[in-house]
């Protein structure tokens, strides 16, 4: 008797197997999903067999897998540096010098790690970084293997030694000292973060993450913070407490202010206000 013609699913496994094993097709699937493959003249072939696209029978398989990966976040990591910065920088702002180490992409090569007219397309997963298996068991019984390539580790190219970028040894990116201008606007508070967009770590096929910086102020010896508000704690004799007094304290902006206290006016733990 003549062979059972293949179920549907096999088909949709065949169709999804020819999308990641092919860059363009994967790249077409990645950026837009079943619809921009079809505007790009790769439609699939014949019905869908009740899945809405060629990838929903590995949604089957492995929970949504592939179609995770294929939404992912295409952003580069966010880095975080601590800034220490003094009270008197907080009070008055002023503009700090960062210089810093990223990642930026190799000039040379433009970032593909390899020399010019050399092929970087894994050889054993044609550049999609997944291996597939597909075996037939019998008229209805598919057994299918998808592992991450052997050669490429999912990278999807696979580069000679010889081919590499004499720059960038093949990474693709090098290290560059970086200067960031920090502006500290008057009243910016201990643990305050400044985001610098974009300026992270460059890697090849994302947008850069962000730099942030969070500030750190260190201990004054004299001042302390509470709010908007600036403490000073003096120790002040008996016969000052008793019969008054008055203190000179230079502020964080170098003026000069006279806190004074009328006889009697101050306890233990008392507070003196300052004089116009």
């Amino acid at each position: 008797s003549p062979p059972s013609p293949p179920p549907p699913q096999f088909k949709q496994i065949s169709q999804a197997y020819e999308v990641l094993s092919d860059a363009h097709k994967r790249a077409l699937y990645d950026r837009g999903g079943e619809r921009a493959m079809k505007e790009g003249g790769l439609g699939s072939r014949g019905g869908s067999g009740g899945f809405g696209s060629p990838m929903d029978i590995f949604d089957l398989f492995f929970g949504g897998g592939v179609r995770m990966r294929s939404r992912a976040d295409r952003r580069g990591k966010t880095v975080v540096h601590q800034l220490s910065v003094s009270l008197e920088d907080l009070y008055n702002g002023t503009t700090r010098k960062l210089s810093l180490q990223k990642n930026i992409i190799c000039r040379k090569c433009g970032g593909c790690g390899v020399r010019e007219g050399a092929q970087r397309r894994c050889p054993k997963c044609h550049g999609s970084g997944m291996e597939v298996r597909i075996h037939q068991l019998g008229p209805s019984m598919i057994q299918q293997i998808q592992t991450v390539c052997s050669q490429c580790q999912g990278q999807g190219e696979w580069i000679r030694p010889r081919d590499c970028c004499l720059t960038c040894n093949g990474r693709k990116v090098v290290r560059e000292k970086k200067i960031l201008s920090v502006h500290l606007d008057k009243g910016m508070k201990d643990g305050q973060k400044i985001t610098f967009h974009e300026e992270g770590d460059q890697v090849p096929g994302l947008e850069p993450g962000d730099i942030i910086i969070v500030l750190d102020q260190k201990e004054h010896p004299v001042f302390q913070r509470s709010g908007d508000d600036l403490i000073v704690k003096r120790e002040i004799s008996l016969a000052d407490a008793l019969c008054g007094c008055r203190q000179v304290i230079r502020t964080l902006d170098n003026r000069t202010l006279l806190v004074s206290s009328q006889p009697g006016g101050v306890g233990r733990g008392g507070v003196l206000r300052d004089t116009p």
